[in-house]
């Protein structure tokens, strides 16, 4: 069959920026991108200093451009695209230039805060944003939505859930929307026990039954953080209140979203554990795509769906991401920053699972403390940048107190 065209009025190729080409996301947009040529074109690929898989993205696309944001990795990737004709750029200021300039879709797939700027540039610029980075909308939502509303951009979700619910999201009919249900795996630990998880090893966390992701959403995927983020991405992009965002535990991972409407109906979007779904949706998007990779759903086969409510005692980020969504302001932003300063720290074995969440609760009760204008609403990215490194600081000073032994801590 034929693959889609575009739904540019020329009928040419979508052009593609690619942020993050070589993470697990990255990999998946590549895939949609080979197996749809005549629909999609990259223009430039930029990743944070894997010089070795990034060249070979740029030559196997066909790049024009490729663009490492560690400066020291500038000459390696020089000598690696030698002879190509293909443009070689380096720093996160060459990243943010590139999500700027003239693109059907620029697809921001980059890890962790540092990929706010660029989301921002892109929506900024009038460029559709294809979003994988939830830090730019955890960190800086109202920001982002304000931007898109103003550059009339639409902004494309990548996360399985959040795609999900924008396959079904009904913005015509709005105001008869009850709720929405982020659908969660459960993770590795779903039956694990309190006792259990505290005894969690980095190889338990990173054992996820389902879905294969990078180091980072893996982690937050055991500790459901990646559920907290969601929700308050979902709150930001649907412009619903924590009380209309549901999450509920699914452990084959079929079912990634639902919207539930005043009548009763509920509808939602099925698909096997496979983020080159959503990814095609998204890229297509107001039309479809081919993925040929992807398996194809077999409900007889799989014969059950089950579903149950979330323990947020035995996995507390999520209640705090509720918590920082009725909080408000910059709350988020310090949500994130110290997650990730504790996933950071368990890596690296300096730190135990369970007590990513017990610093994370104190970092909460270090910024009450230490900072009231946590709690007002972000004017600019700055702001925004700024609570990300209060955050930081607090988890760190945090930790710091744990390795001296000057603070017990325990599973929150």
């Amino acid at each position: 069959m034929t693959p889609v065209q575009s739904s540019r009025r020329d009928g040419q190729a979508k052009r593609l920026c690619l942020l993050g080409a070589t993470g697990s996301i990255g990999d998946s947009v590549c895939d949609i991108v080979e197996d749809n040529r005549r629909s999609f074109s990259i223009e430039t690929v930029a990743a944070h200093s894997n010089v070795d898989k990034l060249a070979y993205r740029a030559k196997s696309l066909g790049a024009r451009r490729a663009i490492i944001a560690d400066h020291a990795s500038f000459s390696s990737l020089k000598t690696a695209l030698s002879g190509t004709g293909i443009d070689v750029q380096a720093g996160p200021e060459a990243i943010i230039a590139a999500a700027r300039e003239p693109a059907d879709i620029v697809v921001s797939a980059m890890v962790g805060a540092a990929g706010m700027r660029p989301s921002m540039a892109a929506v900024e610029a009038g460029n559709t944003l294809a979003l994988a980075n939830k830090e730019a909308l955890v960190c800086a939502g109202h920001l982002m939505m304000d931007a898109a509303e103003r550059n009339e951009v639409t902004i494309l979700p990548l996360d399985s859930e959040h795609n999900a619910l924008f396959q079904v999201f009904e913005a015509r009919n709005f105001g008869a929307i009850d709720k929405v249900t982020l659908t969660a795996s459960g993770g590795p630990f779903r039956a694990w026990s309190k006792a259990q998880i505290e005894g969690a090893t980095l190889n338990d966390a990173l054992n996820h039954p389902n879905w294969t992701m990078g180091q980072k959403v893996t982690i937050d995927s055991a500790s459901l953080a990646n559920k907290g983020l969601e929700v308050i991405e979902a709150h930001h992009l649907f412009a619903l209140p924590h009380g209309q965002i549901d999450v509920v535990v699914h452990p084959q991972s079929i079912v990634h979203g639902m919207v539930h409407y005043s009548d009763g109906s509920v509808l939602a979007q099925l698909g096997m554990p496979d983020m080159r779904t959503p990814i095609a949706a998204a890229l297509s998007w107001p039309g479809r795509c081919e993925a040929p990779r992807v398996e194809r759903l077999d409900l007889a086969a799989i014969a059950k769906l089950t579903f149950e409510p979330p323990d947020l005692e035995r996995f507390p980020m999520l209640r705090m991401a509720f918590e920082a969504i009725e909080q408000g302001g910059m709350l988020p932003a310090v949500y994130n920053a110290a997650n990730e300063v504790c996933v950071e720290a368990f890596i690296a074995g300096r730190l135990a699972f369970h007590q990513i969440a017990t610093i994370v609760a104190m970092t909460f009760d270090e910024a009450h403390k230490g900072s009231s204008t946590l709690t007002a609403r972000a004017r600019a990215i700055e702001d925004v940048e700024a609570a990300d490194r209060l955050g930081r600081g607090f988890a760190n000073a945090m930790i710091g107190k744990l390795l001296s032994g000057t603070r017990t801590m325990s599973y929150t």
